[in-house]
């Protein structure tokens, strides 16, 4: 009964938290995320995928932190003249926010890329036990990666805006978008983008349950 009380008390977490960001879920989508954090917290008890393994603390800091993007990759979605829209998760780790975008936004196509075998294979193992279509998981170097391009490569505490920029520039489709998940507006970073590469719009986000400040940097090459 216990463990019944607490699977509630999460989905009631998830399902109002990703509300609160105006993402509306279904119940199969909150489903698929719920089983996402079993598979983190399992996974990381063995293997160190995340440092985050405590249930409602996976909730707010890795799901709906995940789940910030997607109102933003939505306005972008609008702009793919009806295919669908070509996301590059870069350095994406356990899957963030890459797995949760997909179970978001099952018309997109996802790429999560990682240099970390582990990750990697953990992550392919998620995307088989949530049975996701719309994502290919890869192990490699980002700037090596055969694949491309994308209208949206996005990144969440994978590297600095112009490590970012340099390494994944050639994914990039023309007229396409960084998109990095930063906490506090990273203005040194900014600062340091290449000439041709301007920061034009920075969105502060709320996170529920996430205390510290988080904004979207988004970029695109003049």
């Amino acid at each position: 009964m216990m463990a019944d009380a607490s699977d509630s008390a999460l989905r009631e977490t998830l399902a109002e938290g990703a509300s609160r960001l105006g993402v509306l879920l279904r119940p199969d989508q909150l489903d698929r995320l719920l089983k996402y954090r079993a598979l983190l917290e399992k996974w990381s008890r063995v293997h160190n995928i995340t440092a985050v393994r405590d249930g409602p603390a996976i909730i707010a800091r890795h799901l709906l932190d995940s789940l910030a993007i997607v109102p933003a990759l939505r306005r972008q979605a609008e702009c793919s003249a009806g295919r669908p829209l070509r996301v590059l998760d870069a350095g994406s780790g356990a899957g963030l926010p890459g797995i949760v975008v997909a179970i978001a936004m099952t018309d997109v196509e996802v790429c999560c890329v990682d240099t970390v075998a582990k990750k990697a294979a953990f992550v392919r193992h998620a995307v088989a036990e949530l049975a996701l279509p719309n994502i290919r998981v890869e192990h490699a170097r980002v700037e090596a990666l055969d694949a491309g391009p994308f209208d949206v490569v996005v990144s969440r505490a994978f590297a600095s805006l112009a490590d970012f920029v340099r390494l994944t520039r050639r994914h990039i489709r023309p007229g396409g978008i960084w998109l990095a998940m930063k906490g506090r507006r990273p203005d040194e970073e900014t600062a340091a983008l290449p000439a041709d590469v301007e920061m034009f719009h920075v969105e502060p986000v709320a996170v529920p349950g996430v205390a510290a400040p988080r904004c979207l940097i988004w970029m695109r090459a003049r």
